[in-house]
């Protein structure tokens, strides 16, 4: 391989790596999209079953975040993490945008009017 093509290829490989966090979903982009939305149990959940691979890691980074936090105040006002998790979604319901999907029931997605 020649010093131009090894440069080459280097660039290349450089590019890919680099795009790959410009493509990476936002949780905004995703709700948008309806990949995503707002389960009842205070966490995200997929919509759609088959997401790329990056709006599952969203999915599942966000929700190890909430859930730290979730623990965190439920410590600090000796509640259970679920009454912490159940406020949060109500909070999350009225902050959800408009055409964005929320989770009446287990499994059943609706978008918000």
């Amino acid at each position: 391989m020649n010093r131009f093509t090894r440069i080459l290829s280097f660039a290349v490989l450089a590019l890919l790596f680099l795009s790959q966090g410009a493509l990476a979903a936002t949780l905004e982009e995703a709700k948008a999209a309806g990949q995503i939305g707002e389960k009842q149990d205070g966490y995200i959940g997929q919509v759609q079953s088959n997401v790329p691979a990056d709006v599952a890691a969203l999915v599942e980074s966000v929700n190890a975040q909430r859930r730290a936090r979730y623990e965190q105040i439920a410590a600090s006002n000796g509640i259970a993490v679920s009454e912490v998790a159940k406020l949060a979604f109500e909070r999350a319901f009225e902050a959800t945008h408009s055409g964005h999907f929320v989770e009446t029931a287990p499994g059943q997605w609706t978008r918000k009017p």
